[in-house]
């Protein structure tokens, strides 16, 4: 029987962490390539120390983008915030190992004849919605988000002074009858100006903490805990070495899920780490949007070059109103789950992802532009009538 009272905690690491800087400067490289060609092939990761950063990967697409890798790598490091003596978006030194997609992957993944589309590598994917939040997203990650994304828009508008740009978050929270009713506590640690105490900080966060959680959920202030180690001043690539796709569990579902393994960021829609993962949250949010579950776990599978999928399956943890193998055949009509009906029906062949970068994929509102289209709640209709 599943436990019901439980406490579940979860985290968040800001734009600035090294690693999410990392992530940022991959998507703008692959944002960059997709704007001048959609249909462009992209995998690059970044790496960023004290005042270096390296670029290196896979891409197909116009030559004219590598002159400008560089540029979007400061830019992206820029908007972020970095200038610092450690790490300056202009001071950094950026070297670029960026060469052309082998043609033994173009060839198993590229439409030809009566061949349709493969996928761009094998995997499982993993989506997941649940009730806990209005944007169906576990509720531990989703404050976790919360708090640092609020804490970086008032630092980059000018609202808070003396904070830095890398910081994390974590929240665990009380369960009650499956239920979150409460924080048991809180921790943020985040980079701050030498002259700022330890008690100036936490000063400083807790107000954006208070305004992150629902009404009544803020813990005990002993369980409140800002920079537990009293001083963060030397912080993001700087004081630690990032990668792209380090923090996959917080681009997801912040462990309330399981994932595949594999990374979003630096990677082009083809790739079914990236796209048949948003697939996955677009099904599992529509099908908890239509009252067909209050929770559901989708898993879909693929190999190289081939285009339909291994397997679907799902769970609903039993919250479901129909059977799961027949939901999982109003899936199968209601969802093309082969790659290149995914990114046509989710629109992903757009220079829509360096937003993505941090503060997680899902959970997001849709936008204008296409941006985080698979958080949409248009197959909610279709679910319905399929299961019928």
């Amino acid at each position: 029987m599943a436990r019901t009272d439980y406490l579940f905690t979860s985290e968040s690491v800001s734009e600035g962490h090294p690693d999410k800087v990392c992530d940022r400067i991959s998507d703008a490289v692959v944002d960059a390539y997709l704007k001048a060609d959609p249909y462009a092939r992209v995998a690059v990761e970044t790496l960023c120390t004290t005042n270096r950063i390296v670029i290196a990967g896979e891409v197909r697409g116009p030559a004219s983008i590598l002159k400008s890798i560089e540029g979007l790598a400061r830019e992206a490091v820029r908007d972020i915030g970095y200038e610092q003596d450690g790490f300056h978006w202009k001071k950094a030194v950026v070297e670029i190992y960026v060469h052309a997609q082998s043609p033994d992957i173009a060839l198993g993944v590229d439409a030809a004849g009566n061949k349709d589309e493969g996928a761009g590598d094998q995997g499982l994917m993993f989506g997941y919605a649940c009730r806990e939040t209005e944007s169906l997203m576990p509720a531990p990650i989703y404050y976790s988000h919360r708090i640092l994304q609020d804490l970086a828009n008032a630092r980059k508008g000018g609202k808070v002074r003396g904070l830095g740009p890398d910081a994390k978050s974590q929240v665990t929270l009380r369960y009650k009858n499956g239920k979150p009713v409460g924080a048991a506590s809180v921790v943020v640690s985040t980079q701050h100006d030498e002259n700022l105490s330890q008690d100036d900080v936490r000063a400083i966060v807790r107000p954006f903490v208070v305004s992150a959680l629902p009404s009544g959920w803020m813990c005990s202030e002993e369980s409140f805990y800002v920079n537990p180690t009293g001083k963060f001043v030397v912080g993001g690539p700087d004081g630690d070495t990032g990668l792209t796709g380090r923090k996959i569990i917080v681009d997801t579902y912040g462990g309330a899920a399981p994932h595949g393994g594999g990374a979003f960021s630096g990677k082009d829609p083809t790739k079914v780490d990236r796209s048949a993962a948003y697939a996955a949250r677009y099904v599992a949010k529509n099908v908890v949007s239509a009252g067909l579950a209050d929770r559901c776990l989708i898993q879909v599978a693929y190999a190289i070059g081939v285009s339909k999928p291994l397997s679907l399956y799902v769970d609903t943890f039993g919250t479901s109103t129909v059977a799961e193998d027949k939901l999982e055949g109003a899936i199968t009509e209601a969802m093309d789950l082969r790659p290149r009906a995914i990114r046509e029906t989710l629109g992903l062949n757009r220079p829509i992802y360096a937003r993505t970068a941090a503060y997680g994929h899902f959970g997001r509102k849709p936008e204008a532009d296409g941006g985080f289209s698979w958080e949409r709640l248009d197959l909610v209709d279709a679910l319905k009538s399929a299961v019928r």
